[in-house]
């Protein structure tokens, strides 16, 4: 009997060992699948979740961008918790060193890393709105759609030609899964938060309206493609304005004509009828021709004062520009650069 005994207690001690190795065994194993380095990259890798939520889109995106090791043990983790009818959309940065938890608890619980987004250098409304719709969630269609409502743009008091002065070029941090609403009133937040108090007086004392400020450095920076130049540009114009005088600004033409690329204007082109040729209208356009940067903007609010009332393009091709405070000497100057392009080929 005690034989007997002694045989079950040491076969139920090997059997606890065993399994007491098998949860060793099945520890070690989860703790390598939840909590070892998941991905093989060296640099931040971004997985993205879309109002369409698709779970596949997103281990396919796991295995292409982020390279994940054990592509199983996320999706185990995804049935235990219903992960696949609660999914957030957003960006989510997954690390280098990170593990399936960590990136699994980012994106189940919607830790997003923001996008740094940045804009400049664009002339039409299209150009905006398909740029943003490259960088955020929502289509560039769809903010294109509400630039051209005028009802939209009255929230903001502005309309369809003037909407696109509220987007101050700069560099924004801005959640990817943003909707159009929350960027158009984000947008609406920086651009007050830039019209202060001090530039709002500058503007009075010219005087123009902060849009009037906007459209006028939009052309300004299509005049020069020299940023030392904006100011003397600036008061150019005010001084154009000041006097009654059209602004007979070149780039105008060329957004009325449709073609920025025109290296010359010739009279067909200033016979263009549009309100944006200041050949033919008197004062600002409606709208800028294109957006305006925070350096153009400023310059026109600090416009140099001088009795400049004509420029032309130096014919060395430098970008920059010869002043004149009459017509005489302004016909010279403009004498020179047809020569240059003459020379040139350029007709």
């Amino acid at each position: 009997m005690k034989k007997k005994k002694s045989s079950r207690i040491k076969l139920l001690r090997n059997i606890l060992f065993l399994f007491a190795i098998i949860l060793v065994a099945c520890g070690t194993l989860v703790y390598i699948k939840l909590f070892s380095p998941a991905f093989d990259i060296k640099d931040t890798a971004y997985v993205y979740i879309d109002e369409r939520k698709d779970y596949n889109e997103l281990l396919l995106q796991l295995q292409t961008a982020a390279h994940i090791k054990d592509l199983n043990a996320f999706k185990q983790l995804s049935t235990a918790t219903g992960y696949q009818k609660k999914m957030r959309t957003g960006r989510y940065a997954i690390q280098p060193g990170m593990t399936i938890r960590q990136a699994f608890s980012i994106m189940a619980n919607g830790i997003q890393s923001p996008v740094k987004l940045t804009f400049n250098n664009i002339r039409l409304k299209q150009d905006f709105t398909k740029r943003m719709g490259e960088e955020l969630m929502f289509k560039g269609d769809s903010l294109l759609a509400c630039l051209d409502r005028q009802e939209v743009c009255a929230r903001y008091d502005l309309d369809t030609t003037t909407i696109l002065c509220m987007f101050i070029p700069n560099t924004y941090e801005i959640y990817w899964n943003t909707t159009v609403e929350q960027f158009m009133q984000r947008m609406k937040k920086e651009y007050d938060r830039f019209w202060t108090e001090a530039r709002r007086e500058k503007a009075a004392a010219i005087p123009l309206s902060p849009v009037q400020v906007s459209i006028l450095a939009s052309i300004v920076e299509e005049e020069t493609a020299v940023a030392g130049e904006y100011a003397t540009v600036a008061g150019l114009y005010i001084n154009r304005l000041k006097n009654g005088m059209l602004l007979q600004a070149d780039p105008t033409v060329k957004f009325a004509v449709g073609d920025f690329s025109l290296r010359r204007i010739l009279n067909i082109h200033l016979k263009t009828d549009s309100p944006y040729n200041t050949y033919l209208y008197k004062g600002l356009p409606p709208g800028p021709i294109r957006l305006p940067s925070i350096r153009s903007i400023d310059a026109v609010l600090n416009y140099q004062q001088h009795n400049y009332i004509f420029m032309c393009a130096k014919e060395d091709f430098s970008g920059r520009h010869n002043f004149a405070t009459n017509i005489a000497a302004h016909n010279q100057n403009a004498a020179k650069y047809r020569q240059a392009l003459n020379r040139r080929g350029i007709y």
